[in-house]
C-alpha cells in the first residue's frame, strides 16, 4: 500500500469516527458511476481527474460526439438534408473508435444501411 493510500485512510477514519462524514449530501441514495470499463485500471483515476477538469481523452471524446451523433440521427429523416452529412461523420467516429479498440456497441446503427446504400449509388 502506498504512503498516500495509507494518509488517505487514515483521514477518512478520523472523519468517520468524527461524525464527519454524516448526513452527506445524497447520503443513502444510490451512485451513478460512469462506466469507465473500458479504460486500463492504471490509467483509471488520471482520466477521472481530466474529466472532472472539463478535458477528455481524444477516444471518449469521439465516444461522446458519437453518442450525440446517433441520437441527433434517431431523430432526423434519412431525407432530411442534414442526415447524410451527420451520418457520414457517425461512421467515420465509428471506425476511428474501433481502430482505438473502444466497442461501438452503444451506437443504435440505424444510419448504417442508408448510408452504404448512398455510397453505393442505390438510392
Amino acid at each position: 500500500m502506498w504512503l498516500i493510500d495509507r494518509l488517505v485512510e487514515q483521514h477518512i477514519s478520523e472523519a468517520q469516527k468524527n461524525g464527519g462524514l454524516d448526513d452527506l449530501p445524497g447520503s443513502g441514495k444510490k451512485l451513478e458511476l460512469d462506466d469507465d470499463s473500458h479504460v486500463p485500471v492504471e490509467l483509471r483515476a488520471a482520466y477521472r481527474l481530466m474529466k472532472n477538469s472539463g478535458y477528455l481523452p481524444p477516444e471518449l471524446e469521439m465516444r461522446r460526439e458519437a453518442v450525440e451523433l446517433d441520437q441527433l440521427l434517431a431523430g432526423l429523416e434519412p431525407d432530411d438534408h442534414r442526415y447524410d452529412q451527420h451520418a457520414k461523420r457517425l461512421v467515420l467516429l465509428e471506425l476511428k473508435l474501433r481502430q482505438a479498440g473502444m466497442s461501438t456497441t452503444f451506437l443504435r446503427g440505424d444510419y448504417r444501411n442508408h448510408v452504404h446504400k448512398r455510397f453505393k449509388g442505390e438510392e
